[in-house]
């Protein structure tokens, strides 16, 4: 959950632009579920004779899925803002032409109105996809991978975006993020509760065990949730490949993902990291927490697929 709009000069410091918009973004976001749980009356959530966890998972489903909902209802302003991205109303080049161009005809192909197409100025190879729904989406690329990939290659790395667009990934995204935020709060509060009354045998109200259960069980428990977040967001890179490869040609889609592989492409920040073309690598546990399957093994699974289908 992050932003903020500035007029910043290109001399700013990116990072401190990016610590501004996330601020900015999370104090909007309290002020508006605080109000939200006020009207609700379900703030009391802890009374003098435990939880009531009526009020409890009420406050809990507002919190995760009204946090989940609100950073994707602004994710296109969050995206724009973190790399500053121009929106090509008006394309100035044949490159930026060929592109609004290139997007149009795949989001009609794919059965989506027309995303938003954006550019962002960086050597770094990267694109996203992000918005509300597909048919409010947004599609950006960095200058830094129209210069270093073929046309080929470009319109199939656009092709996994509008995929992604198509498949509802961002919705869905935030659906099973909204889950799981509603879990881990309420969990690590029962948790938190049930250490306070049962080790402690604190009974009356709720002691100093309470709040620092609570505290540790919402971290691990929120590690855990990661995970399965993580994993379904690799499964769907699978699926925006098999969509890109459908709207471009599978073999410039394999090709786009093993030109990626030899340019190894920065990151994107934090909070995008799971909508760009390609994410960091890592080994061990840290697999478990990628946004993205390796690079190698889309190619084999796309490879697979070619095999299977003999083309």
């Amino acid at each position: 959950m992050r932003p903020f709009v500035s007029s910043a000069s290109v001399s700013e410091d990116p990072a401190v632009k990016r610590i501004a918009l996330f601020l900015a973004t999370n104090l909007a976001i309290v002020l508006v579920l605080s109000v939200t749980m006020r009207l609700l009356g379900v703030e009391p959530y802890l009374t003098e004779q435990g939880l009531n966890l009526n009020a409890l998972l009420i406050f809990a489903a507002v919190m995760g899925f009204g946090g989940a909902f609100l950073s994707l209802a602004i994710s296109k302003w969050t995206a724009k803002m973190s790399v500053g991205a121009r929106v090509l109303t008006d394309p100035r080049s044949p490159e930026e032409l060929w592109l609004v161009q290139t997007v149009a005809r795949q989001a009609q192909a794919a059965g989506i109105r027309m995303p938003e197409v954006a550019i962002w100025d960086s050597p770094e190879v990267n694109a996203f996809a992000t918005g509300m729904t597909k048919n409010s989406a947004l599609i950006a690329v960095s200058t830094g991978l129209l210069r270093q990939m073929t046309r080929e290659e470009a319109e199939a790395v656009l092709g996994h975006e509008v995929a992604h667009a198509a498949n509802g990934d961002m919705v869905t995204m935030a659906l099973i993020q909204g889950v799981v935020n509603t879990f881990v709060m309420f969990l690590s509060r029962v948790i938190g509760h049930t250490v306070d009354r049962v080790v402690f045998k604190n009974e009356n109200g709720h002691g100093p065990a309470f709040f620092v259960t609570m505290i540790v069980a919402e971290l691990v428990l929120g590690i855990l949730a990661s995970i399965l977040v993580m994993w379904f967001s690799r499964q769907r890179e699978f699926r925006a490949d098999a969509g890109g490869a459908r709207l471009a040609g599978r073999a410039q889609m394999i090709a786009a993902l093993r030109r990626l592989a030899s340019l190894h492409p920065a990151p994107l920040p934090e909070k995008m990291a799971a909508f760009g073309v390609a994410g960091g690598g890592g080994s061990g546990l840290r697999r478990l927490f990628m946004t993205h399957p390796p690079l190698e093994a889309r190619i084999a699974a796309l490879e697979g697929a070619t095999m299977k289908g003999g083309r």
